[in-house]
């Protein structure tokens, strides 16, 4: 319930900061924006602590995944858009992680027999000149070789030609066994002046690949907001209706944390959702709720076990771990 304060209204400036003896230490490179995102205990740090204090709302015209690569990229956080099919929702997730800061996963590959055609349409679809041959066609089977846009003339080949004919095979690759520091692939990358090094697991099946042109992105980026694996960390939005379906999805997709998403959050429908992600998930799944706007609604959800409250109505929301 909302309250009406008799005290007298204050302006901003009516009230001046004091400022305390600036030393040595007080200088830019000292500066900390670290934000932790969810609730921890006292003495502990929390288990995401975003590096600059920036989330985006759970919007669609906010929240895609462009917008929690780029808000990763810099050291914040996006919660991707929950108004859209389970399905949908989860791929965007998958393809946030999928940017992970070094090692990638292939999403350009074909079984050997492709025709260049395909290989073209493929290209247009993903945006990548770089497609794996790997021996089922999947991200992860028995590396075969790659091939470029420069490893063939749209123009001069026959298009419903096999890529095997055109594709560099994996004898003449330079490539690198899992378990290979991201610091060694890069100098990899640079003494054989090559754009992408192929990572292979013990029994040579395609496990990531590092690309050249991600190195300048990772240096340009150090407050990147990753996880443990060096992919991008990334939320999403949740309702009270659909969740023992929609969480579990997400949940397979890789994603970090979810909140639900709602105009009043004083609910009791928030209060199930949470409880039943604690059932199934332990604390391994942080649950934001919201949105409140007093002191009753706040204390409701931090007590149902909310890991952060989203505070405010409108445009102006702001989020508090409990």
């Amino acid at each position: 319930m909302a309250k009406v304060l008799p005290d007298v209204s204050r302006t901003f400036n009516e009230y001046l900061l004091l400022p305390n003896l600036t030393d040595e230490r007080c200088i830019p490179s000292n500066v900390s924006l670290k934000t932790p995102l969810v609730k921890f205990q006292k003495g502990e740090k929390s288990k995401y602590e975003a590096n600059v204090p920036f989330v985006s709302a759970i919007m669609q015209s906010v929240s895609g995944e462009e917008m929690a690569i780029a808000l990763a990229r810099e050291g914040g956080c996006s919660f991707i858009f929950g108004a859209q099919s389970i399905e949908s929702q989860a791929q965007m997730v998958r393809n946030v992680k999928r940017h992970k800061a070094g090692f990638i996963n292939s999403d350009s590959n074909v079984k050997s027999g492709t025709t260049i055609r395909e290989i073209i349409e493929l290209v247009e679809k993903t945006g990548h000149s770089t497609v794996m041959i790997t021996e089922d066609g999947s991200p992860n089977g028995k590396f075969l070789g790659l091939v470029t846009d420069k490893d063939y003339r749209i123009s001069r080949v026959n298009l419903d030609e096999p890529v095997d004919k055109y594709m560099v095979p994996k004898e003449n690759i330079v490539w690198a066994r899992k378990g290979i520091s991201l610091a060694e692939a890069n100098d990899m990358i640079w003494d054989h002046k090559i754009s992408c090094l192929p990572i292979l697991d013990e029994n040579d099946n395609l496990a990531h690949l590092v690309f050249r042109k991600d190195y300048e992105d990772r240096k340009n980026n150090p407050d990147s907001f990753l996880d443990e694996n060096k992919s991008y960390i990334v939320g999403a939005g949740i309702n009270t209706r659909d969740y023992e379906k929609r969480i579990p999805a997400l949940v397979e997709a890789g994603v970090d944390m979810i909140c639900m998403d709602s105009s009043d959050g004083y609910s009791v429908w928030q209060k199930n959702t949470i409880d039943w992600v604690r059932k199934n998930y332990g604390d391994g799944v942080k649950i934001g709720a919201g949105n409140v706007v007093d002191k009753e609604g706040f204390y409701y959800l931090a007590e149902a076990g909310a890991d952060f409250i989203k505070i405010g109505v409108g445009r102006r929301i702001h989020l508090h771990h409990t």
